[in-house]
C-alpha cells in the first residue's frame, strides 16, 4: 500500500517519477512488477518501427535479451546495417530482419505490409516506436500533418493491415509521450490548420489522440492485447535534437533508452499478457488525464477516429 501511495505521488509529481530516479525508487518497491521471464520470447517474431536510433535500438535490444526475433521497420536501410551489426555484437546468436518503411508513407506502409504477408511470418508483437518532431507544419506523401502522419495514421493503417499476422493475443504498443498531457484532444483540428503551429503542441496533439484511440483500437482489434506507454524523461537523439534547453536543464536526471523502453520491453515478454486498452509507464497503468480540461467526450473521441479511419483508407 505505501509503496503504491509512493508510486502515485511520484507520478502526479511528474518530475520525480518521470526521471531516472523515479525508475530506480520503483524497481525497490516490493511490488514492482518480475522482469519476464529468461529467453520469454524464443521463437516470437516482434516488429519495432524506429528501430535504429534512442528508444527503438534500446526496445529492440531488450526483445534481443530475451531472445525474440526483431524485424526493425527503418526508413534508412543502410543506417539500420550498422544498427543491425552492433545488435549482433551484443547479442551473437540474434536473429534480427530489417524492412524499409516510411511509416508517414500510407502507400509505403501498405507496400511493406505486402511484402510482409509473403513472408508468412506470425507476430507475437507489434511496437509502433517511430518518431519525430518536425520543427515547422510539414505534411506526409499524402497531404497529412506529419506528426499526426507518423504517430498515428501510419500504425493504424500498419496494425490493420498486419491482422492475419497476428497470433492470438499478441500485444500492440503505441509509444507516446507523457507531454500528451498537456494536450487535449482536437477533434476540431487534427491537421493543425488553425493557428500558430509549435512543434511541441503538434507533437503532443498527435501522442493525446495515440491514447485517446486505445479504447477504440482494442474493441476493433479483438485478438491483440493494445497498450500505450510514455517513457518518461529519457536522454535519446530526438531530444537531443528537438528539445536542446529541456535537455539543458534536465541532462543529470533524465533516463538512459533502455530505461526509457524498459516497459514497451516488459509488455512484449509478461506472461501472461496484461490487460489492453491503458495506457503505461514503469510497468504500471495511468490515468489518461492529469486535468479536468483534457478529459474527452466520447463524441469527441468518435469524431477523431471516424477521421483517422478515413485518412488511412480503412473500412
Amino acid at each position: 500500500m505505501i509503496g503504491r501511495l509512493l508510486d502515485t505521488a511520484m507520478d502526479r509529481t511528474v518530475a520525480p517519477g518521470y526521471s531516472k530516479i523515479g525508475l530506480a525508487l520503483r524497481k525497490r518497491l516490493p511490488d514492482w512488477p518480475a522482469d519476464p521471464q529468461p529467453h520469454a520470447l524464443r521463437g516470437h517474431h516482434v516488429l519495432v518501427t524506429g528501430a535504429t536510433s534512442g528508444l527503438g535500438v534500446a526496445t529492440a535490444d531488450g526483445i534481443l535479451a530475451l531472445d525474440g526475433h526483431v524485424h526493425m521497420v527503418v526508413r534508412d536501410p543502410a543506417k539500420a546495417a550498422g544498427v543491425r551489426d552492433d545488435l549482433i555484437r551484443q547479442h551473437p546468436e540474434a536473429v534480427i530482419t530489417v524492412w524499409r518503411c516510411d511509416v508517414a508513407d500510407l502507400d509505403d506502409v501498405r507496400r511493406f505490409v505486402g511484402e510482409f504477408l509473403e513472408a508468412g511470418v506470425e507476430l507475437h508483437a507489434v511496437l509502433h516506436n517511430a518518431g519525430a518532431m518536425p520543427p515547422r507544419r510539414t505534411e506526409s506523401k499524402q497531404g497529412h500533418e506529419l506528426t499526426m502522419a507518423l504517430h498515428v495514421l501510419g500504425p493504424v493503417a500498419m496494425t490493420e493491415a498486419l491482422l492475419p499476422t497476428l497470433a492470438p493475443g499478441a500485444r500492440v504498443v503505441m509509444v507516446t509521450s507523457g507531454g500528451m498531457y498537456a494536450q487535449a484532444l482536437r477533434d476540431d483540428d487534427p491537421e493543425y490548420l488553425k493557428g500558430e503551429y509549435a512543434p511541441t503542441t503538434a507533437y503532443a496533439r498527435s501522442k493525446r489522440a495515440q491514447v485517446e484511440l486505445l479504447p477504440v483500437l482494442q474493441e476493433r482489434w479483438t485478438g491483440a492485447n493494445v497498450y500505450a506507454t510514455h517513457p518518461g524523461w529519457a536522454d535519446t537523439p530526438g531530444v537531443q535534437e528537438s528539445l536542446p534547453t529541456f535537455r539543458k536543464l534536465t541532462g543529470p536526471i533524465l533516463r538512459d533508452a533502455a530505461g526509457g523502453a524498459d516497459t514497451t520491453v516488459w509488455l512484449a515478454g509478461a506472461e501472461p499478457a496484461p490487460t489492453g486498452g491503458g495506457l503505461w509507464h514503469d510497468r504500471r497503468t495511468r490515468p489518461t488525464s492529469m486535468r479536468r480540461k483534457t478529459v474527452p467526450t466520447d463524441a469527441q473521441r468518435q469524431r477523431v477516429w471516424e477521421w483517422v479511419r478515413d485518412a488511412a483508407g480503412l473500412e
